[in-house]
């Protein structure tokens, strides 16, 4: 039996996953494999869904949205914009990779930037959504650094600098934290598990959805269950790692690992 036309659509559309959440992309030109794992992601499965959540790290780092004509840059906003024409809904949560992409970033690709955390309902469940460096309580120098760049002030006068010295600003940060990360407890760079409690005892029911930690897994917690994205590396690792959790209609998550 051949199905018409419309039919056909039909089917399609409720093939579609209602939501895929993707975080810890890191990408940069140094990271050509990475890079084309992801643009790979974007022409196939972004499209196969209603809504897509980038929650934070797309970038290894974003010095500012005066940034978007450079080449690497504009080659990935194309690719992310494509996924918005075709009719999937982008959100978007700022990491602390890339916490400085603006208004300008997020209008170009076609997404709506959410506060940190925000609270979405998808198929009738409640999802709470956060990049994850938030809920990292037990790293004190890193939760001060947090308080200071994500200051509206901070960022106005970092902004003001010439791009050029933002980005050797930026990259002097990232040496100084990989030296300090040597000689931190793993355990101390995770979440909090009172902060995460403490987060969604407030929403009961809600299912908490991040990323920034790379520890990829599914963790009862006491008030919630709480899904941790993985990161993407496919570059440097012994085993390349990449993926998104998606959510399908009948309200089931699945964490899928890319090859």
């Amino acid at each position: 039996m051949k199905l018409s036309k419309d039919s056909a659509a039909t089917t399609k559309a409720q093939a579609r996953k209602l939501a895929l959440f993707v975080s810890d992309v890191h990408l940069s030109p140094a990271l050509p494999k990475t890079t084309e794992r992801f643009l790979s992601f974007l022409s196939h499965q972004a499209r196969d869904t209603e809504n897509l959540y980038i929650l934070g790290d797309l970038f290894e780092y974003w010095a500012g949205d005066d940034d978007l004509n450079d080449p690497y840059i504009s080659s990935i906003v194309k690719s992310i914009k494509s996924v918005s024409e075709s009719g999937v809904r982008l959100f978007w949560i700022a990491g602390n990779r890339d916490f400085l992409i603006g208004a300008q970033f997020c209008t170009t690709i076609g997404a709506q930037a959410l506060v940190d955390p925000t609270l979405h309902e998808l198929g009738g469940k409640p999802f709470l959504l956060s990049h994850g460096d938030a809920l990292c309580t037990d790293d004190s120098s890193y939760m001060q650094f947090r308080e200071m760049v994500r200051n509206p002030a901070w960022q106005q006068q970092f902004l003001g600098k010439p791009l050029s010295e933002r980005k050797a600003i930026i990259e002097g940060m990232r040496k100084m934290s990989h030296q300090e990360q040597q000689t931190k407890r793993m355990e101390i760079m995770d979440v909090n598990l009172n902060a995460v409690n403490d987060l969604v005892k407030a929403h009961s029911g809600c299912t908490l959805i991040h990323g920034h930690t790379h520890r990829n897994a599914i963790h009862r917690e006491e008030f919630a269950e709480r899904y941790v994205l993985q990161d993407w590396d496919f570059d440097h690792s012994a085993q390349a790692r990449g993926g998104y959790l998606e959510l399908d209609h009948q309200s089931q998550l699945r964490f899928i690992h890319l090859v």
